[in-house]
């Protein structure tokens, strides 16, 4: 079993950059992507950026590239998501997770593709 814990979360002004922590524990991560989702009010929960367990991959879907920056340091065990150019609309409660097979597009896209989520912190982005 993998635990995931998100920290970071607040409230920011619009402009502003956020980064947001998951710290990965239990059944070594290494075997699985962690990826983030965020849910926005009234909206699906959707995934935003994704790292795969090998050094260097990382995935972001072409609507979320320009302002989200994932990272994974596999020796703390923390996968970092950065925010940058803050709008309202990112206002959200932003979920780790992790999947396997560790397959971005998978976590990222599929209904089986996570295995393991976190509770959720809550991002809110004033004008």
């Amino acid at each position: 079993e993998v635990q995931l814990v998100e920290s970071g979360g607040g409230l920011v002004q619009a402009g502003g950059s956020l980064t947001l922590s998951c710290a990965v524990s239990g059944h070594t991560g290494e075997d699985y992507a962690i990826a983030w989702f965020r849910q926005a009010p009234g909206k699906e929960r959707a995934g935003i950026a994704c790292a795969a367990p090998w050094r260097g991959r990382t995935y972001i879907p072409d609507s979320q590239e320009g302002r989200i920056t994932i990272s994974r340091d596999d020796a703390s065990n923390t996968v970092y998501l950065q925010i940058e150019s803050l709008r309202p609309e990112d206002t959200a409660v932003y979920y780790c997770a992790a999947g396997r097979p560790a397959v971005c597009i998978v976590v990222l896209t599929s209904e089986y593709g996570v295995n393991y989520w976190g509770k959720g912190t809550q991002v809110t982005v004033s004008s």
